[in-house]
This record gives structure tokens, sequence and C-alpha cells, in this order.
């Protein structure tokens, strides 16, 4: 019965690397197996008797309904032209140094993640945008595609990030899950917030090993990177400091009250998202950004999004019930309790899969499918919920650049203009990811770098 368990894995694996729906695929082939274990013998059909409370439990929800608001927010950002004038005025100020525009590339990533957390929508952005002036003013082509994929994709670890509010929630369960199979009766919980917060120093992290890289080759390799020439930008010097102000300030102040009221516990998530999108709303009206048309194209992106997503973990909550009932969760847990080294083997070997899949899958199929199947199981083990859940986050991130499958990658290759090459963007990522695995092995080091901000907070 345990091995029915594998093979339901194997063929939505299968189903999926075929091109067929993602939330369809889960739940068709739960189904399937159903009726194939049924008729041998090796599943009870009363477990489907708890599927209505599953899906009553994600429609009453309130944590998912930071989904549509933070997408919401970040689509209604990405049409006002927050980043098209954070951009030109960072390259203003950063211009004149070697690096400069790799510098203000990173720094807009940053509060692009900060502001929107959706991954592609900042890579294309950035791609469009950034991309032919780092190549006008003669950067090398492997490192501009490089900076662009790795800034684009801080919105994976830079709460408020669509990943963090899924995986809070995927965590949460799995950790309330943990502690009942220990037969801990009162159990603990972990929330979006914590993960948000645990995520702020690693976030940061992240863009300061980015822009070291960055310096460190424009010291040792200038040709790659050179600065702009004071005389070129004469004519747009006068007024920069007020240039920089006016870009700057109302995006940061957006960033400032949405994360700040999470962390000094005086709003939800939820509630915080809601702040994001009115504050998102305002800013597209002050640019004069809000029109009818901006309006309906928002909310049908952000309809079409949050139906995805909700439409997956509805076919997720099948799949991992119909897993279950074959002893999927025995299997997982034998198998990771019987690698030698105890937890740490089993979390990386967990991460070493993760990281495998995801090349093929996207960050929504994998925290929905495999995170509830090995959560319990690591956060029985004593592993820390809040650490589990940021090393999950920088793992999906990791994937995003890793070739040849990254998204970031094809994110890029579809707006970079036909003399990049393919095998430019390649080499381009490779340094950010070893960057990311040196900061994944710090943070496995030190798992104060995840864990200490949200104890402090408490």
């Amino acid at each position: 019965m345990e091995w029915m368990a594998f093979y339901l894995f194997a063929a939505v694996f299968v189903l999926l690397l075929a091109g067929y729906p993602v939330a369809f695929t889960l739940a068709g082939t739960a189904l399937l197996f159903t009726l194939i274990g049924e008729a041998t013998g090796t599943f009870d059909p009363a477990f489907l008797e708890a599927l209505p409370n599953r899906l009553y439990g994600i429609m009453t929800n309130q944590i998912l309904i930071a989904v549509p608001l933070f997408v919401f927010m970040g689509v209604m950002l990405e049409r006002s032209r927050i980043a098209e004038n954070l951009l030109e005025t960072m390259a203003r100020l950063f211009g004149p140094l070697r690096g400069g525009i790799g510098i203000s590339v990173t720094l807009v990533g940053m509060l692009l993640a900060a502001s929107t957390g959706i991954v592609g929508a900042t890579v294309v952005t950035m791609g469009l945008l950034s991309l032919p002036t780092m190549l006008k003013r003669g950067y090398d082509p492997q490192i501009s595609t490089g900076v662009i994929c790795a800034s684009g994709t801080l919105g994976q670890i830079i709460p408020p990030s669509i990943v963090l509010v899924l995986l809070g929630d995927v965590i949460s369960s799995a950790y309330q899950q943990a502690q009942l199979d220990m037969g801990i009766f009162s159990p603990e919980t972990v929330s979006v917030g914590d993960l948000f917060v645990g995520a702020v120093i690693p976030g940061l992290l992240l863009v300061g090993l980015y822009m070291l890289y960055i310096v460190l080759v424009a010291m040792l390799r200038p040709q790659t990177m050179p600065a702009i020439p004071r005389d070129t930008d004469a004519d747009r010097a006068h007024g920069t400091a007020k240039a920089v102000l006016v870009s700057l300030l109302p995006p940061l102040l957006l960033i400032v009250v949405v994360l700040g009221s999470i962390i000094a516990g005086l709003a939800t998530p939820t509630e915080a998202a809601a702040i994001g999108a009115v504050g998102a709303m305002s800013l597209a009206a002050a640019r004069r950004q809000l029109t009818r048309d901006n309006l309906t194209a928002v909310v049908r992106s952000t309809a079409s999004v949050t139906s995805m997503v909700f439409m997956i973990l509805i076919g997720a909550s099948l799949f991992s019930l119909v897993f279950r009932g074959f002893g999927g969760d025995e299997l997982v847990q034998e198998l990771l309790g019987d690698l030698p080294g105890g937890a740490y083997s089993a979390v990386f070997a967990v991460m070493l899969v993760m990281f495998l899949l995801g090349f093929v899958l996207d960050f929504i199929e994998i925290t929905f499918v495999v995170v509830p199947i090995v959560g319990p199981v690591l956060l029985a083990m004593g592993i820390d919920p809040v650490w589990l859940g940021i090393m999950i986050a920088i793992n999906l991130q990791t994937s995003f650049l890793t070739p040849p499958f990254g998204f970031a990658l094809f994110y890029l290759r579809g707006v970079a203009p036909p003399a990049i090459r393919t095998l430019h963007i390649y080499r381009g990522v490779l340094p950010f990811i070893i960057i990311q695995l040196l900061a994944m092995a710090m943070i496995a080091y030190w798992p104060q770098l995840a864990t200490w901000l949200p104890t402090r907070m408490i």
C-alpha cells in the first residue's frame, strides 16, 4: 500500500512534465488512484469524507485573503511606472561609479520585491527597462543578465512575498500536524508574520552579497561594468536629490507601512495586504495612472492569478489526502528517518529534492504538494519551523535561477534583445547561484539569521 503512494507521486510528476494543468492533474490523478486503490483493496474511501472539511477550511482561511490583496498591490504598482522611475533615478545617482547601474538594478529589484512580491513581473520589468541601458553603456551581457535575473528573484524571499504567504500557511498546518503526531494536543503555532519577520535578515543578506559581488567584479574587471562619465549626465544632474526623493519616498513609505505594521504587531498580514492594496491605488492615482483601463487590467490579472493559486490549493488538498490514505506519510517518515545523520541529513535530502524539482515545477506546486508531505516529518524531528520556511524559500529562489529550466531565465529570455544569447544568461546567473548556495549555507550554520528577529519581536 505504501508504494501506491510513491506511484501516485510519480504519476503526478510525469503528467506535470507533460504540460497538463496543475490543479486538474493533482485532483484527477488522486481520484484515479482512489478508484485503483478501492478496486485493489489498498485504499479506504472513508478518507475522502475529510475533503469537504478541508475545502471549507480553505474557503474560511483569513490568511489566504492576503494572496489576492498582495497580488493586486503588486500588479497595480507594476502598471503605475514605479519601477521605471526608480531605475532612472538610481542610474543617475550611482551611474558615475563603476558597476553603478548594476548596484542600481539590485536596489530597485529589492524595492520591487518588497513592493510587488511577484518574480515574473519583476524580471520582465527589469529586463525591459534596464537591460537596453546596461548594454548601451558598455556592460558585459553576462553580468547584465545575471544581475537582472538575480535581483528579480528577490521577490521570493523579501516580504511581503506571495511565496511566504502560501508557505507560511502550509508550514503552520504542518507544524500543528507534527505536534499532534508527537502527542502534543495543545500545539504551538507559527504564522505568516513570523516568516515575514524571519525573512528580513536573510533577504538583506542576499542583497548585500549581490552588491559585494558587483563591487568586486567592477574592481577586478572594470571593462565589464564601466562608469558613466559625469559630463554625459550634466544636463540631468541638477535636481537629482529631488528626483530621488520623489521616486523613492512613496514606494519606500508604502513598504515601511505594510511591513512595519506586521512587524510591530499592529496588523495581521491580511490587514497589511489591504493597506498595501489601498496604498498602491493611491500611488497610482498620484501618478495619474489610476485609469479605468488600468484598473480593469489589474483586477483581471489579480483574479486570474488568484484563481490559479486557489485551484492548485484545492487540487493539492485532495492529492495530499489521498497520499496519506495510501500511507505515504509513513513512507516518507521511514525514508527520512533511516538516513544517517539524523534531522540535518533529512533536511539536506529534502532541500536537494526541492532544488531539483524547482527546475520543472513552479513554487506553488512545490509548496502545496511537497511541503505538506515532508513538513510534518521534519518538524517532528525538532526543526524550527521559521528556519525551515526560510530555507525552503531561498531554495526555491535558487531553483528559479538554475539553468536550463530556471523560470527567471525564461522570463528574461522572452524580453531580451536578439543580441543576447541564451548562453549569456546561463553564464551570467552562475555566480549568483553560488551566492545563493553560500547564503543557504550561512543560514544553515547560523540559524539565528532567520530565527533571531522573530524571537525578538515576540
